[in-house]
């Protein structure tokens, strides 16, 4: 017993001492474990980046070996986006973005002017466009292309990533022609005389895709770097990484390897293969001091609204001849939900349409029975929800992981695909909560800017950044300020199996804050829209000052 004493005694005289750090003079904002929002004036946390007390106002600053003047700056927890597409990230900064492009004859001109400029490419990439915003009143057309760039293939994937638009150099290099059929789950769009026009949607991509050159190693750690870059500028210090491919699980353990890895992923695999591939047996550990670890599988169950992909349960009303685009059948859906259930994956479903999200919805009431305990089914998007079917939400867990962005951005779209009697359940946050489903928000960047604090915005009001239209579109469907920051923190946490590692400033959590200029509890719209982000912490290191 002595000998034990003694060894222990030595152990803790060889330990080197554990030294604290508090950040105090600060505002800091955090939801707390039952929701609530909680109020504090200093933070302390150890050598791990494990905060291990919150300092009320009024109390005594303690004793620690380091100390952090806040300078009365709003500590808020680090955002967290429940739904983002890291490398799309990296390569949208690397590559063309029209995502700025107001009309398709500025559009054009921006591929001239990039073609122009990088000669040595030997293919024009790019994203971002989006008719509807450009007011085309139809899809942009090979011949479009051709007449500024005919001497290299050009490969332009729309906003919502659903569909690409090709010159027809790039359908040549891939064989497309009259007679290719459209695949299961894709349509080629097609002139009067049947010919393809240039744009693909959903799983027609890949029959010019398979023919694009792959980025090489080097490319993709400069991708992943540049998307850590406009993620942390963002003050978002958590995502959900959602398609994770293999080659994108190597890219973030190269980072985690050599130390590059700043921000935490929450991964979830493209499909069962990579799922099965990456994770094996089941959801990976926590690596890199919870920067890394694949959580689930993604799927993919309709399209989108903009390019007439998303399942509906009645005809487009600006197309009558089509319901969307299903790319699961019923079974198919099940069966890969059940694959992954029975190794303890979590499953997050695309699901835009009515008619997909009742799918979806039943076939979680259906699993359900043979798969029980924390199941946490997540839907993604979950856009147009059948008003007699919001009720399932609150049901078996089931978490609506949504993007309050594409509701400013879709409204008047929306409007057209549907019809005004058909809107009830379009981007319905308020109603999801009111009967006990769970939200998780996020920005599906880089389909929309990964700003969490425009997201909150949106969330509030219904409004743009015009503050249009004047006094919220379908405004019942807002949230408080309060359920707003959980959803960027707290709730997309939870989303991701991620509570109680990081997501809340409370004692035995990372310390993953941020330092900026207002609380967003106490701003306008407006105002939260133009929060100014200071400093960004994750697990007690400083990684970004403004």
């Amino acid at each position: 017993m002595l000998r034990k004493l003694l060894a222990a005694t030595a152990a803790l005289v060889g330990a080197p001492a554990a030294a604290d750090t508090l950040v105090y003079d600060v505002d800091g904002v955090t939801i707390g474990e039952k929701g609530e929002v909680v109020r504090f004036t200093g933070l302390v946390f150890d050598d791990d980046g494990i905060i291990t007390d919150l300092v009320e106002r009024g109390e005594e600053r303690p004793e620690v070996d380091y100390a952090v003047d806040g300078k009365g700056q709003v500590m808020l927890p680090g955002m967290i986006d429940a739904h983002v597409h890291v490398m799309d990230i990296g390569f949208a900064a690397l590559t063309l973005d029209l995502s700025d492009t107001n009309s398709l004859d500025e559009a054009l001109e921006k591929v001239r002017r990039f073609a122009q400029d990088n000669p040595g490419r030997p293919w024009i990439l790019g994203r971002g466009w989006n008719q509807e915003k450009w007011g085309l009143g139809r899809f942009p057309t090979a011949a479009d292309l051709d007449a500024i760039v005919p001497d290299r293939p050009v490969w332009l994937e729309r906003a919502d990533n659903h569909a690409n638009w090709a010159n027809s150099l790039a359908m040549e290099r891939a064989g497309i022609t009259a007679d290719t059929p459209d695949p299961q789950g894709g349509r080629i769009i097609r002139d009067a005389q049947g010919a393809p026009a240039g744009v693909f949607v959903d799983n027609a991509i890949a029959l010019v895709g398979k023919v694009v050159p792959e980025p090489r190693p080097e490319d993709r750690d400069n991708a992943f770097a540049q998307a850590q870059q406009v993620l942390l500028g963002y003050g978002v210090t958590a995502v959900a990484d959602m398609g994770t491919s293999v080659v994108d699980w190597m890219t973030y353990r190269r980072a985690g390897d050599t130390g590059a890895l700043r921000i935490r992923i929450m991964a979830y695999a493209r499909g069962v293969e990579a799922m099965e591939l990456i994770g094996g047996p089941g959801p990976t550990p926590w690596l890199y001091d919870d920067r890394l670890r694949l959580a689930g599988v993604k799927l993919y169950l309709d399209g989108a609204l903009g390019s007439r992909g998303a399942k509906l349960k009645e005809p487009y009303a600006d197309e009558p001849d089509t319901h969307g685009l299903p790319l699961l059948t019923p079974t198919q859906l099940r069966n890969l939900m059940s694959r992954a259930a029975m190794d303890g994956f979590q499953t997050a479903v695309h699901a835009i349409g009515d008619a997909a999200n009742e799918d979806v919805l039943l076939a979680i009431e259906e699993l359900s029975t043979s798969y029980d305990g924390d199941r946490r089914w997540r839907i993604e998007h979950a856009q147009i929800v059948d008003p007699v079917d919001l009720a399932r939400f609150g049901k078996h867990g089931a978490i609506a992981s949504m993007q309050p962005l594409h509701q400013t951005s879709d409204m008047m779209m929306a409007e057209a695909r549907l019809g005004e009697d058909r809107l009830a359940g379009a981007y319905a946050w308020r109603s999801i909560l009111d009967v006990g489903g769970r939200l998780a928000f996020g920005s599906d960047a880089p389909v929309e800017p990964a700003d969490p604090f425009a997201g909150m915005a949106v969330a509030i009001s219904r409004t743009d950044a015009n503050g249009k239209p004047f006094g919220g579109w379908r405004a019942e469907e807002t949230v408080s300020r309060e359920q707003a920051l959980a959803g960027f923190t707290a709730d997309a946490a939870y989303a991701g199996f991620a509570e109680g590692r990081f997501g809340r400033l409370l004692p035995g959590e990372r310390a993953d804050f941020l330092l900026v200029d207002r609380d967003p509890l106490l701003a306008s719209p407006s105002e939260i829209r133009e929060t100014r982000i200071n400093e960004v912490w994750i697990g007690g290191q400083r990684v970004l000052t403004k």
